[in-house]
């Protein structure tokens, strides 16, 4: 029988403040995104003027339709980057049981303490020497070069976890390593990838620092460095903000919910590991 205790009260009051804490910046956000400009009621109060005025500026002042496509485009291709990479890496990482594997595996992890910006400038005078300073490409690999380390972390603990029986069977009936990886381990690691991939693409939507570092000025940025042009030195157009700020989460929050089953199930695993 199920007691309702002092512990579950706890639990449950700390679980409605972490929502709250979500929540109300989130309906703050959206509440005055829909104010009108003549509407200066606060940002928690729903009453006076409400129009969708902000969103068109935004979207037109902002130019926010080629940055959103830029957006897509980085986003797209990095993740793909890293799913490629991370998997096969975790791969080997899980099944390989020598010492050098393991040793390898720790290099991986150094990517997960040791900040982006102590690379900054090598990482930038190696895309000028190759001459892909001010293109998306280089946007693209260094932000998967960045997301790879966290997602080799989750994917080998999660294939650790994960049972050899199928693997096995399959070498059995004459399939070769590339068959099994393709067709045994990659349907079994669908969890792990899924978490990987929105939060991978979570960070890589958001970044700001390597798109201002390589694209600033080329009329080729995406989605936060153009949000950030509406913030000048003396003036900023906060209500051209919010909007902009809405229609650069929507969409990952929609990919967001779509994949939270995948995101628990893939954290599962890699905290059994």
């Amino acid at each position: 029988m199920n007691r309702y205790t002092g512990r579950t009260f706890v639990l449950e009051v700390t679980l409605w403040i972490a929502a709250a804490a979500f929540v109300v910046p989130l309906f703050a956000l959206v509440n005055l995104a829909l104010k009108a400009p003549r509407n200066s009621t606060g940002a928690l109060t729903i009453e006076g003027e409400y129009s969708l005025e902000n969103f068109a500026r935004a979207w037109v002042d902002g130019k926010l339709g080629p940055a959103l496509v830029n957006s897509i485009v980085v986003l797209v291709a990095s993740v793909l980057i890293v799913l490629l990479v991370a998997s096969l890496a975790s791969y080997m990482l899980a099944r390989i049981t020598a010492g050098w594997s393991r040793g390898l595996f720790y290099v991986f992890m150094l990517g997960l303490v040791i900040p982006l910006q102590l690379g900054v400038l090598p990482l930038f005078i190696s895309m000028r020497d190759i001459g892909l300073n001010g293109s998306i490409l280089a946007v693209i690999l260094v932000g998967a070069g960045h997301s790879i380390p966290f997602a080799v972390f989750v994917i080998t603990m999660f294939l650790r976890e994960s049972p050899l029986d199928f693997e096995d069977a399959a070498a059995l009936d004459g399939c070769g390593p590339i068959r099994i990886f393709w067709y045994i381990v990659v349907p079994l690691m669908r969890p792990a990838l899924g978490t990987v991939a929105i939060l991978a693409g979570i960070s890589i939507w958001n970044s700001f620092f390597v798109p201002l570092l390589f694209l600033s000025g080329t009329g080729n940025e995406t989605l936060p460095v153009r949000i950030s042009g509406f913030v000048r030195t003396y003036t900023a157009d906060w209500p051209a903000v919010f909007a902009a700020l809405v229609i650069s989460a929507a969409p990952i929050l929609v990919a967001y919910f779509a994949l939270q089953k995948y995101i628990i199930q893939g954290f599962a695993g890699g905290l059994k590991g």
